[in-house]
């Protein structure tokens, strides 16, 4: 059976690819891929079975591959060059889906979150069920409410992807039960992905006394004295620090509509 060859124009080739056909006048102008008949009439045409090559192109450009390297791999393949440059590239893939899986975790926290403030409108107190997780901390001393200087903090100790899934603060039992309330020991963060490093510590998995505070930070003495008086009347005994983090990362203006969640261990 005869082999018919098929040739298509340049709109033809464009269309079939996707592909704008400035992006394919450029590639014939700087010799790296270009049209392999020449008509009669003048016109260049492609072959269909070019669209392997044009293909391969495609594939080297999203490798972050120059115009010069790629026309070095079409004129003078190196396998074991392209085999570096795939495990370069896999790796950079890896890196993004992590980065990727980060970002939806923490928007489907944020999501979590603000569903969940729309149901509370002051005071509420429950037990709650955690996994254990590992925390990053570091010792701050709260001096005066300002958010700016506690950020700019945050942003000197720990990397973005980091302090984007959430700042708290925790602070002993001890000095709960002393009506301290605003002698905080430290700013925690949730770390997103497990790794061997200073200033961590093991929120244990197991049963927390859990209580939200819709309003002010003003009103949190208010909140742990409710959570104290809660342990007593059901013969709770809690322990280790309580973390406070604020559900609504600042995002509205009006602190009425705070949403501030305190987490205290229950003792197995």
């Amino acid at each position: 059976m005869e082999n018919k060859t098929i040739r298509l124009t340049t709109a033809q080739f464009a269309e079939l690819h996707n592909v704008n056909k400035r992006t394919l006048h450029y590639y014939d102008y700087i010799g790296l891929f270009s049209p392999r008949y020449k008509g009669e009439n003048g016109y260049r045409y492609y072959d269909y079975s070019q669209s392997i090559d044009f293909e391969y192109i495609r594939m080297l450009k999203e490798l972050n591959l120059s115009i010069a390297e790629i026309k070095a791999f079409i004129h003078s393949f190196d396998e074991q060059k392209f085999l570096e440059i795939v495990s370069v590239k896999q790796r950079e893939i890896d890196a993004e889906i992590r980065k990727l899986k980060a970002v939806k975790s923490v928007l489907s926290q944020k999501k979590e979150h603000l569903l969940l403030c729309q149901q509370i409108s002051d005071i509420h107190i429950e037990i709650v069920y955690l996994k254990k997780e590992y925390l990053l901390t570091v010792p701050y001393e709260f001096e005066e409410d300002n958010l700016i200087k506690v950020f700019t903090y945050v942003q000197s100790i720990w990397p973005p992807e980091q302090y984007r899934s959430g700042v708290g603060s925790y602070i002993s039992l001890y000095k709960l039960q002393e009506g301290q309330f605003d002698k905080y020991d430290g700013l925690y963060t949730v770390i997103m992905e497990h790794k061997k490093q200073s200033g961590f510590m093991i929120r244990p998995k197991g049963a927390y006394l859990c209580g939200y505070l819709k309003g002010g930070w003003d009103r949190l003495p208010e909140l742990y004295k409710k959570m104290l008086n809660y342990a007593n009347e059901h013969n709770l005994q809690l322990t280790g620090y309580s973390f406070e983090r604020e559900l609504t990362d600042y995002m509205i203006a009006n602190e009425k509509e705070y949403m501030t969640q305190v987490l205290i261990k229950i003792a197995d």
